[in-house]
């Protein structure tokens, strides 16, 4: 699980001066939301590709990321 205070951080670099705790934990649980969607996805895809381990490009197609 992702703390608090590492969201906080994150919050702020993109601009945010202030953020309740609340909208922390809200945030904390849609990225643990989409990431568990994004883990199921490249499982699927590496296992559609006969392999067993999930590489990058799994994850960045998983999460609808253009190669670069």
């Amino acid at each position: 699980m992702i703390s608090l205070l590492s969201l906080e951080r994150v919050a702020k670099k993109t601009g945010i001066r202030r953020i309740s705790k609340e909208a922390l934990e809200e945030l904390r649980e849609i990225i643990s939301e989409e990431g568990m969607r994004i883990a199921e996805k490249s499982v699927r895809l590496s296992t559609h590709a006969n392999r067993r381990t999930v590489m990058r490009d799994d994850i960045r197609l998983a999460a609808g990321k253009e190669r670069e």
